[in-house]
């Protein structure tokens, strides 16, 4: 068997009871597709944004790819897109979608 590749998870078990092997937590295609439609919206966005919001924007765009930090980011982005008013309000929807998809 020597010069096999393998490639993927590789679990060995022996004995216990229960077992459940890898378990694998994906995210939900729909919190994905929200998330990028968050990331689309600041980019349409911060070209109008001042240059005190933009490092706010970078700091929560970049906590957007931890899981554990994603609520906080889409309070962040919406508290900056409701100070620059209405050309705001496509981000605040879609930060708004996305926090209701990870209530869920």
């Amino acid at each position: 068997m020597s010069g096999d590749n393998y490639y993927g998870d590789v679990v060995n078990m022996h004995g216990g009871q229960g077992n459940q092997g890898i378990v694998h937590h994906h995210g939900s295609p729909d919190l994905e597709r929200a998330l990028a439609a968050v990331l689309q919206r600041v980019e349409e966005l911060r070209g109008s944004l001042p240059a005190g919001a933009v490092e706010s924007v970078d700091g929560a765009t970049a906590d957007l790819a931890v899981p554990d930090r994603r609520r906080g980011a889409l309070q962040v982005l919406q508290a900056v897109a409701a100070t620059v008013g209405g050309i705001g309000q496509p981000l605040l929807d879609s930060a708004r979608a996305a926090l209701e998809l990870l209530a869920r």
